[in-house]
């Protein structure tokens, strides 16, 4: 995570893959809202695509135009924002199953 470039959609879409792999160890809720916003940001990676997607109901991101890019940066700093606490809830989980692991509360 130290090196995670966290403005990346492809990243962020991450953390709902590491919040699965550690269930059940993990809250549902937590690998819930990573789903959640995974999907989110696919629908926007979909969109910015050069796949004409309309017709299964995608609006294009026209990234190719200054307003297309403004949008897009827009939607990438916001979905870096809502990330950054996912991010954070997924880090404690971490660090509490290392400890449990540590102290031989939970076997690998």
């Amino acid at each position: 995570m130290a090196t995670e470039q966290p403005g990346c959609l492809h990243a962020n879409m991450d953390l709902y893959r590491w919040a699965y792999k550690l269930a059940p160890f993990t809250p549902s809720e937590l690998v819930a809202d990573c789903f959640a916003l995974a999907r989110e940001i696919r629908a926007v990676d979909m969109r910015a695509s050069p796949y004409d997607l309309e017709a299964i109901g995608y609006e294009p991101i026209r990234v190719e135009t200054t307003a297309g890019r403004a949008e897009y940066a827009r939607l990438q700093r916001d979905f870096a924002e809502r990330a950054a606490a996912l991010r954070d809830r997924l880090r404690s989980e971490c660090v509490r199953l290392k400890q449990l692991v540590t102290v031989g509360a939970l076997r690998r």
